[in-house]
């Protein structure tokens, strides 16, 4: 083979490694990010609960602090912390607090969240994403609860799987720290 063509077939193998590698990581950002504290937090669409379902998505948030929960009606630690949440809720949201529970239940579980939103007397915003690819794969939940803390500047700024105390002195305070700080 001669210099000149095989020049031209080496160039050419380089160009498709880097075209290769250039549309992997287009289309696989979201696996290549980690959604952690610092990073921004991804946009998702869930909708509400009501008699005609709408969809809301977090950008609708922006600007706001916001506690994002993931959580399903069968997770024994989402029972644990619903009524902490409240409390917080109850306490922080006048003060401008965004609380969003979205729940991963499976598709036609639209009354078993209602219930347990009525059993635990929750006033918070619930949506429900039955979607695997919805917000489960943006936020590369691992576990349930999953709780974000958002800034007013749309970083994640805590992230938590388990169950926790969130209106214990420590989480309030955090809270109320976002809550001052300037919005952008």
């Amino acid at each position: 083979m001669k210099q000149r063509a095989r020049t031209l077939l080496v160039g050419g193998a380089v160009v498709l490694v880097i075209a290769l590698m250039f549309a992997g990581t287009r289309l696989l950002t979201s696996e290549l990010s980690l959604v952690e504290p610092g990073s921004k937090a991804p946009n998702f669409e869930a909708v509400t609960l009501d008699s005609v379902p709408r969809i809301k998505s977090l950008d609708e948030y922006r600007g706001k602090v916001v506690l994002l929960n993931v959580w399903a009606t069968w997770c024994q630690p989402c029972r644990v912390e619903m009524p902490s949440i409240e409390a917080l809720h109850k306490s922080l949201g006048p003060k401008g607090l965004q609380v969003l529970a979205v729940s991963v239940d499976e598709p036609g579980f639209e009354k078993q969240i209602r219930d347990f939103a009525q059993e635990y007397k929750l006033t918070f915003q619930i949506l429900y994403d039955p979607d695997t690819a919805g917000i489960r794969k943006r936020y590369q939940t691992t576990g349930y609860p999953e709780t974000f803390i958002i800034g007013k500047d749309g970083l994640i700024r805590r992230k938590l799987i388990g169950a926790t105390d969130w209106n214990s002195k420590g989480n309030r305070a955090l809270i109320e720290h976002l809550l001052a700080e300037e919005s952008d």
